[in-house]
This record gives structure tokens, C-alpha cells and sequence, in this order.
């Protein structure tokens, strides 16, 4: 099964400039946990609900800090086209919950997560279920 088959098309994203109180309030608005960051149409980077709280309020941002000050812009992501099994693999090996989908002019289409990827591949889902939750330093965002 390709990843078209099961993301979600309907994604919320913000602006690089966007204001981290507006990107928390899109985030409630809408449950979201992760918002991507795009530029005409183009992922630059990710904004997730710790990232607010700990890249931004935890070293002194104010709400009208920008996403940019938040983001991640090492972006993982797959394309539309990948297998579902490929895309739960690199979730797993890189402690991923949701990856962004583009396509082949590398313009957001959709976002995918790991949930979605179980109800389609539920064998290789449960693995990779247990890889991003088993603890590591991959993403500490700590403040030393």
C-alpha cells in the first residue's frame, strides 16, 4: 500500500514568521500535536506542542516568538508514493510519531502518522510502534 492510500490530506500548517501563540492556538483549535512549517506550499520545518514548550518557553520566547525561533528544519518526511512498510521502518529507526508527505516537486500534499501507517501494516506497525517508544538521547531536548 502507498502512503497516498492513508495520510491525511487535510493538513494544517504555519508560516515560518507565524507567531508560536498562534501556532499553540491552531495546535488546540484543531488537536493537533505538530504543525509543519511551509513557504509557498514547500515544508521548511516542523513545530510540535514540546517544541513550544521547551525550545521556546523553557529558554524565555515570548508568544510573539516565531516559529522559526521553534522549528525543526531538518525535516523528516516521506513521499506519496512510498510504501507504507518503507515509511514504518524509518519511523521506527528514527523515533518518529508523524512524518510529513510531499510529493515529487517536494510540495506538501499531506502528513501521515504512525497510527494511520498501523491500521494499514498492522505487523510491521506494532514494530515500529515499539522502536519510537523505546527511550533515547535521539531527540532530547534538553536545556544543558
Amino acid at each position: 500500500m502507498k502512503i497516498s492510500q492513508c495520510m491525511s490530506k487535510n493538513v494544517h500548517t504555519i508560516s515560518p514568521r507565524t507567531p508560536l501563540k498562534h501556532a499553540a492556538e491552531q495546535m488546540a483549535i484543531n488537536d493537533l500535536g505538530s504543525l509543519p512549517v511551509a513557504d509557498n506550499e514547500h515544508l521548511v520545518g516542523m513545530v510540535t506542542d514540546r517544541d513550544i514548550a521547551v525550545r521556546g518557553i523553557g529558554k524565555g520566547w515570548g508568544p510573539d516568538a516565531s516559529a522559526t525561533e521553534v522549528m525543526t528544519d531538518d525535516v523528516l518526511y516521506c513521499r506519496d508514493t512510498d510504501d507504507v512498510d518503507d515509511v514504518l521502518a524509518n519511523m521506527g529507526e528514527n523515533q518518529v510519531r508523524r512524518l510529513p508527505v510531499v510529493n515529487d516537486d517536494k510540495k506538501l500534499v499531506g502528513i501521515v502518522s504512525i497510527g494511520d501507517l498501523v491500521k494499514a501494516s498492522p505487523q510491521r506497525g506494532g514494530v515500529s510502534l515499539a522502536e519510537v517508544a523505546e527511550p533515547s538521547a535521539l531527540h532530547s531536548q534538553s536545556l544543558k
